[in-house]
């Protein structure tokens, strides 16, 4: 009998082979096979998004290729390393239309050809629930060079890159809760940058990149590395468009999540070093201090007394 080739199938040859590359084996085969550039280490890390969760189901579905892409890379860009390829898994609703699957190919199609990487392989499948998307990326990094979460010690400085916040506010402004007229917010939430290129190894004793909010994810360099933290909240860097909301947005900037900058621990006679990061043009800025005690943070307000927070950042569970 004549077999009809499986929608999946046409789907993966219409708008995923043509962002496959070399050790993919044109999508054809259940595995890639991979030779790594001479004598570099292999980066690997993975995350998922659920739609209703990361993001909103009317999102348009090149923008959520592009994120889902770009959160991955920023775990790479917080090892200091380089993006190499991916894998996708999608879990769909089998009424999801071609258009759909063609714009979120797109999306990843000019994120690829913008950061230097390709497809490997793969999965997909329908589902009765939301769309769920998960994305493994691989990257490589020279021997001994990439800077793990562990390392943070009393002294060491707090920097981050970019700005903070303006994601979990674009996620009000689109819930309607807050309004932006420039649309700066609302780009920031669905399209993060990863700041890929630094040489954090350089200067960096500890690094991760902030998903989960400020407070709480700096509270794991703390656990790491045995330290207390206290961030000065004045320094914390804003955009024009959050200031403009007032200071009662302050709490959600830093505890929001979503802001995909660089959370760095940074020895002080490393600082000196920090002027590379403007050659690739990342703002890094110190906010505080690593200091001795249990593994907490403290955030001090302009008063310099110690704010509360309801949370800390976001939970998975």
């Amino acid at each position: 009998m004549t077999l009809a080739e499986p929608r999946e199938f046409s789907l993966i040859g219409e708008y995923f082979r043509p962002l496959a590359g070399p050790g993919a084996l044109a999508l054809t085969d259940d595995a890639a096979l991979l030779r790594l550039p001479g004598g570099r280490d292999l980066v690997l890390s993975v995350d998922a998004m659920v739609a209703g969760v990361h993001f909103l189901p009317d999102d348009p579905p090149d923008l959520v290729a592009r994120k889902l892409l770009r959160v991955n890379l920023s775990d790479l860009a917080a090892k200091g390393a380089a993006p190499l390829g991916y894998l996708l898994t999608i879990a769909a609703p089998a009424t999801t239309s071609d258009a759909w699957f063609e714009a979120f190919a797109a999306g990843l199609g000019a994120d690829q050809r913008s950061f230097g990487l390709y497809l490997l392989g793969g999965d997909m499948t329908s589902t009765s629930g939301p769309f769920s998307l998960s994305l493994t990326i691989l990257g490589t990094v020279p021997p001994g060079r990439a800077v793990l979460r562990k390392g943070a010690a009393s002294g060491h400085g707090i920097f981050v890159s970019g700005t903070i916040g303006d994601a979990a506010l674009g996620l009000d402004v689109l819930q309607g809760r807050l309004a932006d007229p420039s649309g700066f917010l609302i780009e920031r939430y669905r399209l993060p940058t990863p700041r890929l290129g630094l040489p954090l190894a350089d200067f960096a004793a500890a690094a991760m990149d902030i998903s989960d909010g400020l407070v709480q994810d700096l509270g794991h360099l703390c656990r790491l590395g045995g330290v207390a933290a206290e961030i000065d909240s004045p320094l914390v860097p804003l955009s024009q468009p959050a200031r403009a909301l007032g200071p009662s947005c302050l709490s959600r900037c830093l505890t929001g999540g979503d802001d995909y900058e660089l959370l760095l621990a940074v020895p002080p006679d490393r600082e000196d070093r920090l002027a590379a990061a403007a050659r690739f043009g990342i703002l890094l800025t110190r906010i505080g201090r690593f200091v001795p005690g249990p593994p907490e943070v403290r955030v001090l307000g302009p008063d310099g007394k110690p704010m509360p927070f309801a949370r800390a950042g976001w939970s998975h569970f």
